[in-house]
């Protein structure tokens, strides 16, 4: 039988995907027309690999800094088949961030739902960030953190938010399913620690966007994890000293 973390964890990661993919009817209604394929003779190129490789062109040069030469290079189409196909830069570059944003989603899935204790799963899951954020043979960082956010355009704006409540709402059901698990407490902040999680994914993204080598960033992601684990905060401000117990303690 499948266990119920398994089962909470598949459901979560159909949820997390429906999260990410919901980018808003226009951003939808447009990636669906500029993919349908044209009529005439077949492509010469695979579309796919096209996208995987304007991805690379978006996150090495950024938004503002790729021209349509660029991408029509870089992703070795010619200039009608681009416009054809995917449309005009924006378009593209939104259907860039939802693809890459629903890749990254399930990849980091993989890593947060591992079968194993909370703490073992959150190690992996920043691990996965680093690692994603230093990859070899691309642009470091992020595409969702480093690049977009520096975009203009409130539909970029619609799909990062959901692309960030759809890893949060995955946070937070790994932190209730250890709950169920009696892991932690059932006072646990979820969702304070689910939000340090994510400040934490910024954090060591962007680092690595500023050349922060690799062995660093995984030790760093390693001590990360034991502070997202911390119960929640007991109040320490000094208690009140009466008036009269203090005249007692001054003699």
């Amino acid at each position: 039988m499948v266990s119920s973390r398994r089962r909470g964890g598949l459901a979560n990661f159909e949820l997390t995907l429906n999260i990410i993919r919901v980018q808003g009817q226009g951003v939808s209604n447009q990636v669906i027309h500029n993919g349908a394929r044209p009529r005439g003779r077949p492509r010469s190129f695979d579309e796919l690999d096209a996208l995987g490789k304007a991805i690379q062109v978006f996150w090495s040069k950024g938004y503002d800094g790729v021209t349509i030469d660029d991408l029509v290079a870089g992703m070795g189409v010619g200039r009608p088949s681009l416009y054809a196909v995917f449309g005009d830069k924006r378009t593209l570059f939104l259907r860039v961030l939802k693809a890459y944003a629903e890749r990254k989603g399930a990849r980091a899935s993989n890593a947060l739902l591992s079968p194993q204790a909370l703490r073992g799963s959150l190690a992996s899951f920043l691990r996965y960030i680093v690692e994603s954020a230093t990859e070899e043979g691309s642009a470091r960082g992020c595409l969702l953190i480093c690049v977009a956010p520096l975009v203009d355009d409130a539909e970029v704006r619609e799909l990062l938010q959901h692309a960030e409540a759809g890893v949060a709402a995955m946070v937070e059901h790994r932190y209730r399913e250890a709950i169920s698990a009696g892991e932690i407490p059932a006072d646990f902040p979820v969702a304070a620690r689910a939000s340090q999680v994510i400040d934490l994914v910024r954090g060591l993204t962007v680092r690595a966007r500023m050349g922060t080598s690799r062995k660093r960033l995984l030790r760093d992601a390693e001590e990360a994890a034991d502070l997202v684990l911390l119960p929640r905060a007991i109040d320490r401000r000094p208690t009140r000293i009466p008036r009269k117990a203090r005249a007692v303690r001054s003699k």
